[in-house]
């Protein structure tokens, strides 16, 4: 089996929740949209013991509101559990293009955050659904105008006003005392 080290050019599709059934079958909490999504992927890696490792999917579905899948050479529940809490990774060259002006939350997490005015509230930590918008968890920084942790709305035009890649920064529309 190959090991993978370089882990730069990975995305966290999902990860390994909790064995399924006694034939080796594993759950997967999917970062997909759809869900099913990240059974098209044929380069999944996981990260073991600091080293990356190729995953081969033999199997994958959609049970009850979740997925499971089957893993080659995990035949028993007991070598189905050492993947819990593992995530799945493959090269973000395989996800979709996106079109203009979209962003995969992956490219947003670890941007500086600014207001327009020039105020840096902080670093994007992550992002997470809420129903009506996602949402960017924003953690103040050294840096930044406080160590406080603020939610912003992802609405692009209405809230996000820019987003630059390359320089690793986004502005918003946004009272630092929110």
């Amino acid at each position: 089996m190959s090991v993978n080290s370089d882990n730069t050019d990975l995305v966290v599709l999902g990860r390994f929740t909790a064995p399924y059934g006694v034939k080796g079958w594993i759950k997967v909490y999917s970062y997909t949209d759809p869900m099913e999504n990240i059974l098209n992927y044929d380069s999944w890696q996981v990260e073991c013991d600091g080293r990356l490792m190729p995953v081969k999917l033999e199997a994958g579905k959609r049970h009850g509101k979740g997925l499971i899948a089957k893993l080659a050479g995990v035949n028993t529940p007991e070598e189905a559990r050492l993947w819990n809490g593992r995530e799945i990774k493959v090269p973000q060259s395989e996800l979709p293009q996106l079109e203009t002006g979209e962003y995969y939350w992956s490219q947003l997490e670890n941007l500086l955050v600014y207001t327009e005015s020039g105020v840096l509230l902080g670093r994007v930590s992550h992002l997470m659904e809420t129903g009506a918008n996602d949402v960017l968890v924003v953690k103040g920084t050294a840096e930044s105008i406080d160590r406080e942790q603020r939610l912003i709305p992802w609405l692009p035009d209405q809230v996000v006003k820019k987003v630059d890649l390359d320089s690793g920064l986004m502005r918003v529309d946004w009272d630092p005392d929110f």
